[in-house]
């Protein structure tokens, strides 16, 4: 039997398999990485799938391998793996999990937002899986102290319930339809302060910047704020669907005598919805902007730029990774 030609050594794996400059091609990318069936590949699968990427990297490509294969493994390595660090991600701050765990809280959340004691916890909930998330996929490869982790946790914590119960009060005469979008204004408020405060040490010290060929040129914190910037609008995106169409379906379902004949069906059902909205929303709007991203040398901060010129005076743009 003929063996298979080899594969080259030349394929970029450092980079995506489809093209990032489109939506198209970013929305294909995430819907590989937020694949929920990653979160049940075994240990010793993400081994392998490490091993075959970091071997192909080094230019050793295994017999046998297929193209197909080699990409397989590459999107197995980025679903587990930090891109600036290579450490393990924690399992539920890996993108893979954001479904199952966002549908299963913001599902909750959107149940069970009548009473003062309901909205408290599931707001904390949620706001402790998103420190999760984003401690994990923060950006660059610089650690962050337990102080920093906890200020950002309680202050984010602390601004989704305030928020919540702020406007929890402001809804009590309003249409019951009001009350329901409650949980997402408070989710939206949470995470332009979860955000920047998990990652302010990238706002201080700013995060790397790379040439096109991946060569470190400096740390810059107009790139952060930039990246920080992006985070938080796909993240408020990636909510908006989840939190804003079940209430409307669930509030026509509990006027039918189905719901009120069987309450109990209420949570599962809420949940399913918002699934079905997270199962598309989440790589879609992790797509709205390139997770490579970039900006000219010019609107770096102005030591930086001196930097970037003394040692390549032609570079005019920079590339980073904005995190997720």
């Amino acid at each position: 039997q003929k063996m298979p030609p080899s594969l080259p050594a030349t394929i970029n794996i450092r980079e995506p398999r489809w093209d990032q400059s489109t939506f198209q091609g970013r929305a294909k990318h995430f819907f590989m990485v937020t694949d929920p069936r990653n979160l049940l590949l075994s240990g010793a699968t993400l081994e392998e799938a490490r091993r075959v990427v970091e071997d192909y990297r080094a230019g050793t490509v295994h017999p046998g391998l297929t193209e197909d294969q080699l990409w397989r493994a590459k999107y197995i390595y980025d679903s587990a793996f930090h891109p600036d660090t290579g450490e393990k991600m924690i399992l539920v701050g890996r993108m893979s999990a954001q479904v199952p765990m966002n549908m299963t809280i913001t599902g909750c959340m959107l149940t069970f937002y009548r009473t003062t004691p309901a909205v408290l916890f599931w707001q904390w909930v949620n706001q402790s899986f998103n420190a999760i998330v984003n401690y994990t996929n923060r950006s660059g490869d610089a650690p962050i102290t337990p102080g920093q982790l906890g200020t950002a946790y309680v202050s984010a914590t602390t601004g989704a319930v305030v928020t919540a119960l702020g406007l929890k009060s402001l809804t009590k005469h309003l249409p019951a339809i009001i009350g329901r979008y409650v949980p997402f204004a408070a989710v939206a408020a949470a995470n332009c302060i979860n955000i920047p405060l998990m990652r302010q040490r990238e706002l201080k010290l700013g995060i790397p910047v790379t040439d096109e060929n991946g060569n470190r040129v400096g740390e810059s914190t107009a790139a952060a704020q930039k990246a920080i910037f992006q985070v938080v609008v796909s993240r408020i995106g990636m909510a908006a669907p989840a939190m804003a169409i079940p209430p409307v379906i669930m509030n026509m379902l509990e006027k039918r005598a189905f719901l009120k004949r069987y309450p109990y069906l209420n949570a599962p059902l809420q949940v399913g919805l918002v699934g079905l909205c997270l199962v598309f929303a989440t790589p879609l709007c992790c797509a709205l902007f390139p997770q490579k991203s970039s900006m000219p040398v010019s609107s770096l901060e102005p030591e930086v730029q001196d930097r970037i010129r003394k040692k390549d005076p032609r570079l005019e743009t920079v590339y980073f990774n904005k995190g997720l």
